[in-house]
């Protein structure tokens, strides 16, 4: 049940700033705001006009100068009364009228309240309702474009289609079993186990649990190879900056080292990693293994060789690594030295010198795209675990077609995919599942 106390929060994030921004929601929103807001000119208040006076406390004294706007329901993004005060930036000012709202009747607004408001009142699902959160978060340019076509209905606007769809094939099995006459029941499952398989297919489509990742978390690119053939140098080529320590000892690089880049709007963490060799050093043995862990589990690794020398063991283990496996890219580094060494396929660079940079960084560009729609595909794990649950379900149904199971014993598997869908999109969640999206929300959002 929706508490329907007016609530207020400071909606901009803590610290200095220009401006920073009060909002209060809820049936006693005008009241408090004609408390709280004093015009520098007497006038009557319009929805969403905005007004330039004063913040002021219960004496009309003036608590800071602002810029306010009162907006009447329907039409805001709660769908209850609300007004927004602009006070100068920092902790004081906000927090002074923070205070003064609840003073006026107001209450402390928890975590996600105004869009959990936004959500009970209608105004989008839930599935839109996580993309705010998301939109806030997002840490690459495709996250944001992601998370953006979310909150305008790219997920929920699928959901309700397939939702439809199902809802149209238990009609028709209903009419079969009523009308037995009149509609064919080997006719009504063929057309079923049709559209049932589209189904499938188009859920499937857009549960890419790969491209979700890359989308919500970003890229995990490692440079691999032995000790000395230039990872570091790499590194810092590929940053445009000194990050990494470069020296002629081998093992100067004992532990992972990471840095963020972005690649075709994707976000990175790049790690340099230590050099893998058998080694008595037990801090450096650390390293390599971790090494060896994070090759395991990177999107993409980069395999630095050097061209200056005789490939080794090392270098031929890697190699082995690489050969069928599509996250590798190869580079043989030093080309500005004598080369002694040539691996088909492979990126010939020089680290030291940025040749051949520009190309590597088009290759890694090419391992981490997206798709062609990727951007409208399912992209949280909720979404993605409540899809494969349908998935399930409708391939039961196909299952009990083929073996000539009666439809009405069909219908029970549709249900429970349509239950999962609707799950997506709230329309079938339950206040537990509800209270978990909300929890990690912000305060004023």
């Amino acid at each position: 049940m929706m508490d329907r106390q007016t609530i207020s929060a400071i909606a901009t994030a803590p610290g200095e700033g220009g401006i920073a921004i009060v909002r209060v929601s809820g049936s006693d929103a005008r009241r408090i705001f004609e408390a709280c807001f004093r015009p520098a000119k007497a006038r009557a208040i319009e929805s969403h006009r905005m007004m330039y006076g004063h913040a002021v406390d219960e004496n009309g004294n003036a608590l800071d100068e602002v810029m306010a706007v009162y907006y009447a329901a329907p039409k805001t993004y709660t769908r209850e009364d609300m007004f927004e005060i602009q006070c100068h930036g920092g902790g004081v000012c906000a927090r002074r009228v923070l205070e003064r709202t609840i003073q006026a009747g107001a209450r402390a607004a928890a975590p996600g309240e105004f869009t959990r408001r936004a959500f009970l009142n209608g105004r989008i699902d839930l599935s839109r309702a996580e993309a705010v959160m998301r939109l806030i978060g997002a840490n690459s340019e495709v996250a944001a474009r992601a998370s953006l076509r979310q909150l305008e209905g790219g997920v929920s606007g699928f959901v309700r289609d397939a939702s439809e769809q199902l809802k149209e094939f238990m009609a028709l099995i209903e009419a079969c079993t009523d009308f037995p006459d009149e509609v064919e029941e080997t006719d009504a499952a063929q057309r079923v186990r049709d559209g049932v398989t589209q189904v499938i297919a188009a859920i499937e489509e857009r549960c890419d649990e790969r491209g979700a990742k890359l989308i919500r978390e970003g890229a995990s690119i490692v440079l691999a190879g032995r000790p000395n053939v230039g990872k570091s140098s790499l590194m810092n080529a590929l940053l445009r900056q000194e990050r990494a320590i470069v020296t002629s000892v081998p093992g100067t690089t004992r532990d992972v080292l990471t840095e963020r880049i972005t690649l075709g709007g994707i976000t990175a963490e790049l790690s340099d990693t230590a050099g893998q060799r058998n080694t008595d050093d037990p801090v450096e043995k650390i390293g390599v293994e971790r090494a060896r862990r994070a090759v395991e589990t990177a999107d993409v690794v980069l395999v630095v060789l050097d061209g200056s020398q005789e490939l080794t063991n090392e270098d031929e283990a890697l190699l082995a690594q690489a050969k069928n496996d599509p996250r590798f890219i190869v580079c043989v580094n030093k080309t500005d030295l004598p080369m002694q060494i040539s691996v088909p396929g492979a990126l010939e660079i020089s680290a030291a010198e940025g040749t051949g940079v520009s190309e590597l960084v088009r290759r890694m560009e090419a391992r981490v795209r997206l798709e062609g729609g990727m951007e409208d595909r399912m992209t949280q794990q909720r979404h993605i675990d409540l899809a494969r649950r349908a998935v399930a379900a409708l391939n039961r149904a196909v299952e009990a077609i083929d073996v000539g199971l009666a439809l009405d014993m069909v219908e029970i598997d549709l249900r429970e995919a349509l239950g999962a869908l609707s799950e997506i999109t709230g329309e079938d969640a339950s206040e537990e599942v509800i209270d978990r999206v909300f929890q990690n929300f912000c305060v004023g959002k």
